[in-house]
């Protein structure tokens, strides 16, 4: 994708929500004024969606914008009618300029080998060898983003039991946790840390959370479940969130003894 299609994509979504954040609209609020579902204006906002020219006149209709968004869908949208539109949690973290991630259960999809990545897809037998394939390439090529010159800053907590917790087998572990140590102490734009078991209970067990700052500075939270992701950036659960990501990183090792213990656990799966 261009760089010019990504922007053009990437500035209309931005002013979507930018103008409905000054209003002081929820997506669930924006929603009902287009009578449109929450999913869908979310969808839009994400990238995951691209908004039809219906959506874009309701929506200037309920921001009063006179007009705005149906002139830049013509001058912006229409120069690749061919765009394809990103997906969820990427969406977010190729526009983001920072990202706050916390992990308890797996390695982030981002700093994944090809071994572990794979072992994840096989996982339960749940997905067609052929499907497992595609994932397994997608999710390898989206790596690519971590060596491109608008990669964002990121700080990156992982609790142990990511690290102890077998997956595919003991090399893929120490392959995977070394490749952890590689990304820690080579990688200029990205910091990690480790909660250490010896920590016990704190806030962050509650569940995965990302927080990113995209370029126009808003904030926004993304949360993985089982079934799809959701998107947050309602002040109150960004605060909330905010609070479990500070009290996280102070229950983690600093950089220094979180590379060290990466390196102490891969030699543990030898």
């Amino acid at each position: 994708m261009a760089d010019g299609q990504m922007t053009a994509a990437a500035f209309l979504v931005a002013e979507l929500r930018r103008a409905r954040a000054r209003r002081g609209w929820s997506q669930d609020e924006l929603a009902k004024a287009v009578n449109y579902s929450a999913s869908m204006v979310s969808a839009v906002e994400l990238g995951q969606q691209a908004p039809t020219a219906k959506y874009l006149e309701l929506v200037d209709r309920a921001l009063d914008t006179g007009g705005l968004f149906g002139r830049m869908s013509t001058e912006l949208v229409s120069l690749d009618r061919a765009q394809p539109w990103l997906r969820g949690w990427q969406a977010i973290f190729e526009q983001a300029r920072t990202v706050r991630w916390y992990e308890p259960r797996y390695v982030p999809g981002l700093f994944q080998t090809e071994g572990y990545a794979r072992a994840v897809f096989e996982a339960g037998g749940l997905l067609a060898p052929e499907e497992v394939e595609r994932r397994l390439t997608d999710r390898m090529n989206r790596q690519d983003v971590l060596q491109s010159e608008r990669a964002p800053q990121i700080v990156a907590v992982l609790d142990e039991a990511v690290l102890r917790r077998r997956v595919g087998g003991r090399k893929v572990m120490r392959d995977q946790t070394l490749h952890l140590a590689s990304i820690a102490t080579g990688h200029p734009r990205v910091r990690l840390h480790v909660v250490p078991q010896s920590a016990e209970e704190y806030p962050g067990l509650g569940g995965q959370f990302a927080l990113a700052v995209l370029p126009d500075s808003t904030e926004l939270a993304y949360l993985e479940c089982q079934v799809r992701g959701q998107e947050l950036d309602q002040p109150r659960d960004l605060a909330r969130l905010q609070r479990v990501w500070e009290a996280t990183l102070g229950e983690a090792l600093p950089p220094q003894a979180s590379i060290d213990f990466l390196n102490e656990v891969a030699e543990s799966w030898s």
